[in-house]
């Protein structure tokens, strides 16, 4: 019989999967901004970024089988479906960002600031589903506190990562982007 910690080692064993993809997509991506005269900015922070999210996974794992965590019933259901909306989102601004995209900061010098997608509503929607999926992704096999560290240290990371991005982009950027929320989006009456 499979049981559902089988089921959520199976999950994080596919998100595994899909961040190795992300990170060949992210290298030919590199290649491609490179080659058109792109810059890397903020290189630094980039392996501590790394190892967290190579962490993150890991812990989710330890936490539940050496705590011996149980399936939380229909908070993990929610959590599953939060975390199906955030690959969402990820996926979307991924393929909105098309060959821009990277897990590195690289600008291309003279490229306009994409606005498109879900960058319509939202400065940094990559980031949002990264910040859901640190906080919905253990809790989907009741790893509370995986969920929370890796919440705190996401934002910490964050807030260093974005301040790096957002310098790197530069002012056209600003400027296409001045009004728009970071991270929840507006919701407009009329």
């Amino acid at each position: 019989m499979v049981t559902s910690q089988a089921l959520y080692l199976g999950f994080l064993g596919f998100l595994a999967v899909e961040r190795l993809a992300e990170l060949h997509l992210s290298s030919r991506n590199a290649a491609w901004a490179f080659a058109r005269g792109g810059v890397e900015m903020g290189q630094g922070h980039y392996p501590i970024m790394a190892a967290f999210h190579t962490l993150f996974l890991g812990a989710c794992a330890t936490e539940v089988l050496f705590l011996d965590r149980a399936f939380p019933g229909a908070l993990g259901w929610m959590a599953l479906a939060l975390a199906a909306l955030a690959q969402g989102l990820r996926y979307w601004a991924v393929s909105t960002l098309g060959p821009r995209w990277n897990t590195r900061v690289i600008v291309v010098p003279g490229l306009a600031p994409v606005v498109g997608g879900p960058y319509r509503f939202l400065r940094h929607p990559n980031y949002v589903a990264v910040m859901m999926e640190m906080a919905v992704v253990p809790l989907i096999h009741g790893a509370w506190i995986s969920a929370v560290l890796f919440s705190v240290g996401n934002a910490l990371l964050l807030w260093v990562r974005i301040r790096a991005e957002e310098r790197a982009l530069g002012p056209l950027w600003a400027d296409a982007f001045a009004g728009r929320p970071r991270f929840v989006p507006e919701v407009r009456r009329e």
